[in-house]
């Protein structure tokens, strides 16, 4: 069995910045064993798996050691291969998933998310989280992921986490967020727990942060940055229980999986 398999730099126009994906088109479904393999083969934050055609997909995501719910840069590089290989000249794709129908569309050079909005409440601080990172948070709520907020970039920059105790934590994962210096807001992403100790790029954690900087700024579209090595950028915008989330991608390799692959 031959698996075409792409690699995509996500929410960066240049290789080498953004998140990158692993993106496999299947004729048809493994067992789930056989994509967790394949993910820890990866060895990529997400491994995004498709089936499917005409526009309509279903649509899953591992990371090295477990199967998520949501992952918004290994859907935007699905759609980039959607629309640049698979089908040229789709302009618009639907994925059904774990967390019911998600749309791309393409707008420009850039493709946009149509997914779901978490907007975190607040929460009891966990201990673990307290002692994972170097400095204490001015606020901690919590959605899928509990969201860690800070006064300045500076300090989310500065901070060097602690991820054998992070990885204590009940959640996904932990954004840590703070007004952006040239965008309205900046973050990064924690998931020791999940088989990530930083992601570099996360489009699902902005289902929270979108939310939450809307409130707090008093406006629907926002720019943000995440501060990870790599970096990336993402235009967002909040429409109701939705949040839309943009961002560029690019082809770093394709490839074909040779192994025999039971299933």
């Amino acid at each position: 069995m031959r698996i075409s398999l792409y690699q995509v730099d996500a929410f960066t126009s240049r290789v080498f910045g953004g998140n990158p994906a692993a993106v496999c088109p299947l004729e048809r479904w493994l067992p789930a064993a056989v994509l967790q393999g394949l993910a820890a083969e990866n060895n990529l934050s997400e491994t995004a798996f498709l089936v499917g055609g005409a526009g309509r997909y279903e649509l899953r995501w591992f990371t090295p050691t477990i199967e998520v719910d949501l992952c918004g840069h290994a859907t935007l590089a699905a759609a980039y291969v959607v629309f640049e290989h698979l089908e040229p000249g789709r302009v618009h794709v639907e994925f059904t998933s774990r967390s019911g129908p998600l749309h791309v569309r393409r707008k420009g050079a850039r493709l946009v998310l149509d997914f779901p909005a978490r907007p975190p409440q607040p929460c009891v601080t966990p201990p673990a989280l307290l002692a994972g990172l170097d400095r204490a948070p001015r606020a901690v709520l919590r959605s899928r992921d509990y969201l860690a907020v800070y006064d300045s970039a500076a300090e989310i920059r500065a901070l060097r986490p602690d991820f054998r105790r992070l990885a204590e934590l009940d959640a996904l994962g932990l954004i840590v967020t703070a007004p952006g210096e040239e965008t309205d807001f900046v973050s990064r992403f924690f998931a020791p727990q999940s088989g990530i100790d930083e992601d570099p790029v996360t489009g699902s954690a902005h289902c929270t942060l979108v939310p939450y900087w809307a409130e707090v700024l008093g406006k629907t579209e926002l720019t943000a940055r995440q501060l990870s090595t790599r970096g990336g950028e993402l235009w967002c915008r909040l429409a109701g229980e939705r949040v839309d989330i943009a961002g560029e991608a690019v082809l770093y390799l394709r490839g074909e999986v040779l192994a025999d692959l039971p299933g």
